[in-house]
C-alpha cells in the first residue's frame, strides 16, 4: 500500500525542523515508500530549537518510524537521543532519527550522502586535493567525510578564520584553512554556501569567478535551487565535470530510509521524484 492512503497500521515517518514547508523530503520519502510497497507516510512538521527534547520524545510517545532532522534542530537533538554514530559525535549534530530495536538513534547521513553522490559520476576522492567553500554543517560533513574516503588535501575557504579552523580540523592532518588561491590546485571544489540558491541574496551570483576553475576538474554545488547554478554553469564552460546538489539531497534520504526501514532505498524513484519536485 502505497503512502496516498493511510490506514491505522501506517507508520508515520516525519522531517522536523524550521522552515520545513519547503521541504523535498516529504516528496522523495514518499515516492520511495510507494515504490518500495510500504505502508509508510512520511509529512513535515515545525519544530523550533526551544522544542528540541519535546520533539524526540514525541518520536518516542508517537512511535514515529523515523524522523529526518534539519535546521535549528541538528545540534539539539543529540543530547535527547539513545545512541549517536561516529559522525554525530564528531559534528556535534545528527540529520536522521531511526530505531534500533528500542533504542533510539542518531545518524548523520549527509556526509555518507555525499559522497556516494559521487560515485554515480565514478569520482573518488581518495588521494584527491579537495577544496570546501563554506563553513557551515553542510560543509563539516563534506570534509569529514572527504579525509575519511581518503582525501590527500582538504582545503576550508571561509569567509570567518575561527570557523574555518573548525571544520578543517575534522579532517584531521589532512584539512587545513586556505584562501581562494587554493582553487587553482584543487581536483575538487565544493561548494557548500547558500551562494546561488534561489531565494537568497546571492542568488544568481557565484561563489568564485567563472577564472578560477579549469578544465579537468570535479565542480560539485550543493545547492539544488536552481540546478543549473552560475557556479555549475562556469565550471561545465571551462570542461570541469559539473555535479549538482540533488545526489546528495537523494542519497542522504536514501541512506535515511534504510535506518528507518531495514530495506534498500528505491534511489531511481528518489531522484525522479527530486527532480519533478518545484
Amino acid at each position: 500500500m502505497g503512502p496516498g492512503a493511510p490506514q491505522g497500521t501506517t507508520t508515520v515517518a516525519a522531517v522536523l525542523g524550521a522552515p520545513v514547508r519547503h521541504s523535498m523530503s516529504p516528496a522523495l520519502c514518499n515516492a520511495a515508500f510507494d515504490a518500495a510497497g510500504l505502508d509508510w507516510v512520511y509529512v513535515a512538521f515545525e519544530v523550533d530549537e526551544s522544542h528540541a527534547a519535546a520533539a524526540v520524545a514525541a518520536v518516542r510517545t508517537l512511535q514515529l518510524g523515523g524522523a529526518s532532522v534539519t535546521m535549528p534542530l541538528k545540534a539539539a537533538v543529540v543530547d535527547h537521543v539513545d545512541r549517536a554514530d561516529d559522525d554525530v559525535r564528531a559534528l556535534g549534530a545528527a540529520n536522521c532519527l531511526w530505531w534500533d530495536g528500542d533504542v533510539l538513534c542518531a545518524s548523520s547521513t549527509d556526509g555518507p550522502g555525499f559522497v556516494a553522490s559521487l560515485r554515480d559520476h565514478d569520482v573518488s576522492l581518495a588521494g584527491r586535493r579537495v577544496v570546501v567553500l563554506g563553513a557551515g554543517g553542510a560543509a563539516r560533513a563534506v570534509v569529514r567525510a572527504s579525509a575519511l574516503e581518503g582525501a590527500a588535501d582538504v582545503a576550508v575557504v571561509n569567509r570567518t578564520a575561527t570557523r574555518a579552523e573548525e571544520a578543517a580540523s575534522l579532517a584531521g592532518a589532512a584539512g587545513r584553512v586556505a584562501g581562494i588561491e587554493a582553487i587553482a590546485d584543487a581536483e575538487v571544489v565544493v561548494n557548500a554556501t547558500s551562494i546561488g540558491m534561489d531565494g537568497t541574496g546571492g542568488a544568481g551570483t557565484s561563489p568564485l569567478p567563472s577564472r578560477a576553475l579549469r578544465d579537468g576538474q570535479v565542480v560539485v554545488d550543493l545547492v539544488y535551487h536552481p540546478l543549473a547554478t552560475p557556479l555549475l554553469r562556469d565550471a561545465a564552460a571551462v570542461g570541469a565535470t559539473a555535479i549538482d546538489g540533488i545526489g546528495m539531497l537523494v542519497h542522504q534520504a536514501a541512506l535515511a530510509f534504510e535506518h528507518w526501514t531495514g530495506e534498500p532505498a528505491p534511489i531511481d524513484a528518489m531522484h525522479a521524484a527530486a527532480r519533478r519536485a518545484p
